[in-house]
């Protein structure tokens, strides 16, 4: 019997994903547990295991398809020495048909009084009657219903549009980007044609400007800063990577990984998210970093830090940044979290402010360390200073906690040895 391979759900947000790559092909043999395709979704690139043994029979959907529904048929599986069904076989048939009618009824014009009007028959132009043509391999364009709907809407021939989705196909960006004077004025191609380049948004790209705006929109946003020593954590820092052989090398980062720990535990009311009717409180510190990768931003769990010494978190961090940048993350290292930290340091930044990551109340933007003249026991001296902005939610953080968050953070990062208690 012929079972449907429908497309997961690879995360519990998951709505809909792209089929980036088949990993095999019709008539292909499987055993369960075999991967055969690659999956794009919001965050990452994943492999999907065949769930069944048998052989693929049909394949549903092509390679790059977009916005495919959770659970909608993407292949059909058969059974050995089964062939495919009549039944399946018919839904496919008119799944194309209907397909096939649909883009018909765009192309064609009704002409139904023709016959019997002469006069009618002489009105119909040139141009109006090449699209009764059917075109051949060669001149056909492909386009999605939206972007033929559009072109046609707006009188923009589909063949003076460059497509940017697979295989060249038309979508309702190039549509929407498409300039009409190109066509009434052709010197200007010429001319522009090599002043910007469009690339149609990924997924990922797609998700997180959806959830920063929602985030902007929604989180009444305030922000406190605070400059911290840090020359007593360099010198901490500096001792233990002296004494690790290679073995390891705690950096900056794992250190404020830890100092934030320690800080939601002693001022719990900023460990908490937003929930409309209620405001949940953790009582475990899950720590969201922000990870730049090739083509946005993902931000992995290290979970459990008030459990774990600078070693293991350091350890938890290398893995997980490893794993975002080849896009191997599972959901549940990605997803949840109770409090979030940015760190722009490493590029020199001096100081700026995150947008918080939603439903989590607070995150904390961390910049460079750079030395600055400070006033130390009413002289002047050079320390190294480092910046941080906390972003808060007001309706979970009020800003007497947010003040207490970063009086107790800046404590623990100039006595580094406090950490250890």
């Amino acid at each position: 019997m012929s079972i449907d391979i429908l497309m997961p759900a690879l995360s519990p947000t998951m709505e809909e994903g792209t089929l980036s790559k088949w990993l095999v092909k019709e008539g292909d043999k499987v055993e369960s547990g075999d991967l055969i395709a690659e999956i794009e979704t919001d965050k990452a690139t994943m492999e999907v295991e065949a769930i069944d043994d048998g052989i693929i029979g049909k394949i549903l959907v092509s390679e790059g398809q977009e916005s495919i529904k959770v659970n909608s048929p993407i292949a059909i599986l058969l059974s050995e020495g089964e062939n495919l069904s009549e039944n399946a076989s018919s839904n496919v048939s008119n799944k194309e048909t209907k397909q096939e009618v649909q883009k018909n009824k765009e192309n064609v014009v009704q002409i139904n009084d023709v016959k019997n009007n002469d006069q009618t028959s002489k009105s119909i132009s040139n141009s109006t009657t090449k699209s009764f043509i059917k075109p051949n391999k060669e001149e056909r364009i492909f386009a999605s219903p939206l972007a033929k709907r559009l072109s046609k809407q707006r009188d923009i021939p589909l063949n003076s549009i460059k497509g940017s989705g697979p295989r060249g196909r038309i979508l309702k960006i190039d549509v929407d980007n498409f300039d009409i004077k190109k066509i009434e004025n052709p010197s200007l191609n010429n001319l522009e044609s090599n002043n910007f380049e469009i690339v149609k948004n990924s997924t990922m790209r797609m998700t997180i400007a959806e959830r920063l705006v929602k985030s902007k929109n929604e989180a009444p946003h305030f922000y406190l800063s605070l400059d911290c020593n840090i020359d007593e954590l360099l010198k901490v820092r500096k001792t233990l990577n002296s004494r690790s052989n290679d073995e390891y090398k705690i950096s900056v980062n794992d250190m404020i990984i830890k100092a934030s720990s320690v800080t939601l535990l002693k001022v719990p009311k900023a460990n908490a998210s937003w929930e409309n009717e209620n405001t949940k409180y953790f009582s475990s510190t899950d720590i969201s970093v922000a990870v730049a990768i090739e083509g946005g931003l993902i931000t992995p769990i290290v979970k459990n830090v008030q459990l774990k010494g600078l070693l293991e978190i350091s350890n938890d961090m290398k893995n997980l940044a490893s794993k975002a940048k080849d896009g191997k993350l599972q959901p549940e290292e990605y997803i949840g979290g109770s409090f979030s930290i940015s760190n722009l340091g490493m590029y020199g930044i001096k100081e700026f402010s995150a947008v918080i990551n939603p439903p989590q109340g607070c995150i904390l933007a961390v910049g460079s360390g750079e030395k600055r003249p400070v006033v130390i026991d009413d002289e002047i001296s050079i320390a190294t200073i480092m910046t941080v902005t906390l972003s808060c939610d007001h309706r979970v953080v009020d800003g007497a906690v947010g003040a207490e968050f970063l009086s107790e953070f800046k404590n623990l990062i100039e006595n580094p040895s406090l950490l250890l208690l």
